[in-house]
């Protein structure tokens, strides 16, 4: 992003918490630069920062406001300073070499006993369910964060065609699943209540806790699905070697 064109708001979350609004909205462009700057940190994180965690347009810094105490000059409070740190690293151009470019092509299997919701969405849209499944899997999907579920993507955007809102209670959801809620796309994976319209399910499993890193995706990842039948989903779920090879996928 062009950094004279970017603005930005530094706001507290709390005594120990301060967050960098870039604009508050779904925008690629935005979420680079979220993104970008998150990798940055996580290399030379600013002095008392806990964590950070990335959103889709803003970037939230945990910070031990007990630690900074004594780095702050007489008459300034720690989130002043912690404000200083943060505005004066924006002002230098952020490193787009740690720009993420990983692409997954993500099997999903579209039959109706795996998306329960695929044919609601197609007739609300005067669809037919082979071309949602065209549309679905024409996309290349940004993981614009992750949440609400560990290594639960949140992916945009999708083909407006297929725009559809949450419903209005949730239901319980299986692992694997593929939904649409919004502009977005996701996978859930693990079992759990949720409201995003379900269109499909992958065998892979996208969370592992044993694993050195349980997540499979990461913030700024690539997602291509492609369709697959029942017989290779249960083919790839019940085998080692096959989900192994999505997660050495770079």
């Amino acid at each position: 992003m062009d950094q004279s064109n970017l603005t930005y708001r530094i706001f507290p979350l709390g005594d120990s918490v301060i967050t960098i609004d870039f604009g508050n909205n779904i925008n690629e462009s935005l979420n680079d630069e979220v993104i970008t700057r998150f990798n940055e940190l996580q290399i030379s994180p600013v002095p008392g920062m806990i964590e950070a965690v990335p959103a889709y347009s803003s970037l939230t810094i945990y910070y031990d406001a007990v630690k900074l105490r004594n780095k702050v000059s007489s008459g300034q409070t720690v989130y002043e300073w912690m404000q200083q740190m943060l505005t004066e690293r924006l002002q230098i151009p952020p490193n787009e070499s740690e720009k993420n470019n990983r692409l997954f092509k993500i099997p999903v299997c579209y039959n109706l006993n795996f998306a329960p919701d695929i044919k609601t969405l197609a007739d609300s849209k005067n669809l037919s369910v082979e071309e949602v499944i065209q549309l679905h899997t024409s996309g290349t999907y940004k993981v614009y964060m992750l949440g609400f579920l560990p290594g639960f993507a949140y992916m945009g955007e999708v083909n407006e065609k297929m725009i559809i809102p949450r419903k209005p209670q949730p239901v319980n959801v299986e692992q694997g699943s593929v939904g649409i809620a919004g502009k977005q796309t996701g996978i859930y994976p693990l079992a759990s209540p949720g409201g995003w319209q379900i269109v499909g399910r992958t065998p892979l499993k996208l969370f592992d806790a044993a694993k050195e890193e349980p997540t499979l995706f990461k913030i700024g990842d690539k997602i291509h699905f492609f369709p697959i039948t029942e017989n290779d989903f249960y083919e790839i779920q019940n085998s080692f070697l096959l989900q192994d090879q999505y997660w050495n996928a770079e």
